[in-house]
Protein backbone atom coordinates (compact mmCIF):
# COMPACT_ATOMS: atom_id res chain seq x y z
CA UNK A 1 0.00 0.00 0.00
CA UNK A 2 1.08 3.16 -1.02
CA UNK A 3 1.34 5.92 2.41
CA UNK A 4 1.15 8.55 -0.15
CA UNK A 5 -2.45 7.63 -1.42
CA UNK A 6 -4.01 5.93 1.37
CA UNK A 7 -7.02 7.78 2.20
CA UNK A 8 -8.63 7.15 6.05
CA UNK A 9 -12.12 7.16 4.10
CA UNK A 10 -10.88 4.40 1.72
CA UNK A 11 -13.79 1.44 2.83
CA UNK A 12 -16.51 4.05 3.49
CA UNK A 13 -16.73 4.52 -0.29
CA UNK A 14 -17.04 1.22 -2.24
CA UNK A 15 -14.98 0.72 -5.01
CA UNK A 16 -16.26 1.97 -8.50
CA UNK A 17 -18.05 -0.90 -10.61
CA UNK A 18 -18.16 -3.39 -7.23
CA UNK A 19 -21.26 -5.75 -7.75
CA UNK A 20 -24.29 -5.15 -5.01
CA UNK A 21 -23.52 -8.81 -3.79
CA UNK A 22 -19.93 -7.83 -2.97
CA UNK A 23 -21.01 -4.23 -1.52
CA UNK A 24 -23.20 -5.96 0.87
CA UNK A 25 -21.08 -8.68 1.99
CA UNK A 26 -18.73 -5.47 2.45
CA UNK A 27 -21.15 -3.46 4.83
CA UNK A 28 -21.68 -7.31 6.61
CA UNK A 29 -17.85 -7.48 7.25
CA UNK A 30 -17.33 -3.91 8.38
CA UNK A 31 -20.00 -4.93 10.69
CA UNK A 32 -18.62 -7.62 11.95
CA UNK A 33 -15.35 -5.55 12.29
CA UNK A 34 -16.96 -2.28 14.22
CA UNK A 35 -17.99 -5.48 17.00
CA UNK A 36 -13.99 -5.58 17.30
CA UNK A 37 -12.58 -3.10 20.10
CA UNK A 38 -9.25 -1.68 20.93
CA UNK A 39 -8.51 -3.09 24.29
CA UNK A 40 -6.88 0.30 25.19
CA UNK A 41 -9.03 2.90 23.45
CA UNK A 42 -13.07 2.69 24.05
CA UNK A 43 -13.33 3.05 19.95
CA UNK A 44 -14.07 0.09 17.18
CA UNK A 45 -10.91 -1.32 15.77
CA UNK A 46 -12.65 -0.16 12.00
CA UNK A 47 -13.67 3.92 13.45
CA UNK A 48 -9.92 3.98 14.86
CA UNK A 49 -8.54 3.57 11.66
CA UNK A 50 -7.01 0.03 12.06
CA UNK A 51 -8.30 -1.40 9.11
CA UNK A 52 -6.40 -0.27 6.11
CA UNK A 53 -8.61 -2.40 3.23
CA UNK A 54 -10.98 -5.00 2.97
CA UNK A 55 -10.55 -7.19 -0.78
CA UNK A 56 -12.88 -9.55 -1.41
CA UNK A 57 -13.19 -12.12 -4.12
CA UNK A 58 -16.12 -13.29 -6.19
CA UNK A 59 -16.06 -16.15 -4.62
CA UNK A 60 -16.26 -14.65 -0.88
CA UNK A 61 -12.43 -15.04 0.29
CA UNK A 62 -11.75 -12.16 1.95
CA UNK A 63 -8.09 -10.31 2.71
CA UNK A 64 -8.02 -7.94 5.20
CA UNK A 65 -5.39 -5.18 5.60
CA UNK A 66 -5.11 -4.07 9.25
CA UNK A 67 -2.55 -2.19 11.35
CA UNK A 68 -2.36 -1.18 15.05
CA UNK A 69 -1.82 1.79 16.84
CA UNK A 70 1.44 0.55 18.15
CA UNK A 71 4.12 -2.17 16.68
CA UNK A 72 4.52 -2.85 20.32
CA UNK A 73 0.84 -3.31 20.88
CA UNK A 74 0.64 -6.17 23.31
CA UNK A 75 -2.24 -7.18 21.39
CA UNK A 76 -0.28 -7.69 18.52
CA UNK A 77 -0.87 -11.80 18.88
CA UNK A 78 -4.26 -11.79 19.67
CA UNK A 79 -6.12 -8.59 17.65
CA UNK A 80 -5.50 -9.79 13.93
CA UNK A 81 -7.22 -13.56 14.77
CA UNK A 82 -10.10 -11.73 16.44
CA UNK A 83 -10.43 -10.03 13.15
CA UNK A 84 -9.86 -12.80 10.87
CA UNK A 85 -12.76 -14.72 13.04
CA UNK A 86 -15.14 -12.43 13.15
CA UNK A 87 -14.88 -11.46 9.87
CA UNK A 88 -15.12 -15.46 8.79
CA UNK A 89 -18.17 -15.90 10.76
CA UNK A 90 -20.08 -13.34 8.23
CA UNK A 91 -22.46 -15.36 6.18
CA UNK A 92 -21.27 -15.26 2.28
CA UNK A 93 -17.48 -15.12 3.81
CA UNK A 94 -15.87 -18.89 2.20
CA UNK A 95 -12.31 -17.67 3.50
CA UNK A 96 -10.69 -14.91 5.53
CA UNK A 97 -6.92 -13.99 6.30
CA UNK A 98 -5.60 -11.19 8.28
CA UNK A 99 -2.52 -9.20 7.23
CA UNK A 100 -0.86 -7.25 9.98
CA UNK A 101 1.11 -3.95 7.74
CA UNK A 102 3.01 -1.04 9.27
CA UNK A 103 2.76 1.41 6.19
CA UNK A 104 1.59 3.54 6.54
CA UNK A 105 2.33 4.43 10.21
CA UNK A 106 -0.96 4.79 12.27
CA UNK A 107 -1.73 7.87 13.22
CA UNK A 108 -4.99 9.65 14.93
CA UNK A 109 -5.97 11.14 11.75
CA UNK A 110 -6.33 7.87 9.95
CA UNK A 111 -9.94 7.83 12.43
CA UNK A 112 -13.00 8.49 11.99
CA UNK A 113 -15.29 11.90 12.80
CA UNK A 114 -17.02 9.62 14.66
CA UNK A 115 -14.36 8.31 16.56
CA UNK A 116 -12.81 11.48 17.24
CA UNK A 117 -16.16 13.01 18.34
CA UNK A 118 -16.45 10.28 20.91
CA UNK A 119 -13.01 10.66 22.17
CA UNK A 120 -13.64 14.50 22.22
CA UNK A 121 -10.66 14.84 19.80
Amino acid sequence: MDPQNFKPDVLRDPPPGESEEIAELRRDVVGALRTVYDPEIPVNIYDLGLIYDVQISDNGEIRILMTLTSPNCPEAGILPRVVESKAAAVPGVSDCTVELVWDPTWGMDMMSEAAKLQLNL
